[in-house]
């Protein structure tokens, strides 16, 4: 992941390269920035060519839709209304964390509230603390203070993941398969390994026996909800592609209708027609009422999600900024490290 600075100096690189008279094969899913610098395009499809065209006399629409093989639905976000008065349903207050590796980024006094009806999204270039800030807001990682992270009013900083999923919240990791999902078992047995506390009456009879009638009626509905394609009716998670992993987790998640939702990487690495899915499905579920964090490489989609959008930089985060006030050059210089009052002079004297 580049900030959009160091995206544009890429770019001039390769052109300045393509001007030498080089070759260039260019392989991404970023359709603008194949319209940008390519001068004919293959689309691949399930493993197969499905097309070639100049990108430049496409649209962004209609490469997508020769990607997925269908027409893929504009992502819409409602203004969101009341969101100032309304309660915060996720609190961060001075997270504090000191790096567990030689490797690890130490988080430092973190700050953040998301309330009822918003979409929070924080950018920030790879490795910058956002595993490390997951990690402490999921419970994988507990805090020392217990007021460091609260939920719905209550302090969660010392509660494990099932007890802040029992508080209301919700969470997707970034790595789907092994840390979302147990690749060897099917998708019914993740889905009730994920929920078995929360849906316990549902998932679990008396004396502790599993109502796998149940959890296969949950797992079938998720999967019809979320439009994942697969080749079993209940198959192991291993068994499908990443991004119908994706739309499996997120929406195992969603289905519980959660308070707080916090999603890391909500769709990375899956096609434009999942993507929008997805992304809608989140804008949707806070619109309802609920918190929604969004942390994300990709700013195309933080811009498309985010009522604000705040930024981590070496373990700091910055403070959310309107999404009405937020432009791809504040944002990316931000997360190439610039002081907010820094960004703004850059800006100005550039």
């Amino acid at each position: 992941m580049l900030t959009p600075q160091e995206a544009d100096k890429l770019f001039e690189t390769l052109e300045r390269l393509r001007a030498e008279g080089k070759s260039i094969l260019y392989i991404s899913h970023r359709l603008e920035e194949v319209k940008r610098i390519c001068d004919r395009a293959t689309v691949l499809r399930h493993g197969k060519v499905v097309g070639h065209c100049n990108p430049r006399q496409e649209t962004a629409a209609s490469l997508a839709r020769m990607m997925v093989g269908n027409e893929v639905k504009a992502v819409v976000r409602a203004p969101a209304k009341g969101i100032e008065t309304a309660p915060a349903l996720l609190e961060i207050r001075g997270l504090t964390r000191k790096p567990a590796t030689p490797f690890a980024i130490p988080l430092k006094n973190i700050n953040l509230s998301v309330r009822a009806g918003e979409v929070i999204g924080i950018a920030g270039v790879a490795g910058n603390g956002q595993g490390e800030f997951f990690e402490s807001v999921s419970g994988e990682v507990l805090q020392q203070v217990p007021s460091s992270v609260r939920i719905r009013g209550k302090d969660a900083g010392g509660v494990s993941i099932t007890g802040r999923r029992l508080m209301g919240a919700a969470f997707v990791p970034e790595e789907r398969l092994g840390h979302g999902a147990a690749p060897r078992m099917k998708l019914s047995e993740n889905l009730l390994l994920s929920r078995h506390a929360t849906d316990g009456k549902s998932f679990v009879g008396s004396g502790g026996m599993v109502r796998n009638a149940s959890v296969y009626s949950a797992a079938q509905r998720i999967i019809a909800a979320m439009d994942v394609r697969k080749s079993a009716p209940d198959p192991e998670a291993a068994a499908l592609s990443g991004g119908n992993l994706q739309k499996f987790i997120v929406g195992r998640e969603l289905d519980r209708k959660p308070s707080v939702m916090v999603v890391n990487q909500p769709t990375w690495g899956v096609d434009a027609g999942a993507a929008a899915h997805i992304r809608q499905a989140l804008i949707e579920l806070a619109r309802s009422g609920s918190a929604v964090l969004v942390i994300s490489q990709d700013l195309d989609e933080l811009f498309e999600l985010s009522d604000a959008i705040a930024v981590m930089h070496n373990g700091e985060l910055s403070a959310p900024l309107p999404i009405a006030e937020a432009t791809f050059e504040r944002i990316g210089l931000l997360m190439g490290g610039a002081e907010p009052g820094h960004a703004e002079h850059s800006m100005e004297t550039a």
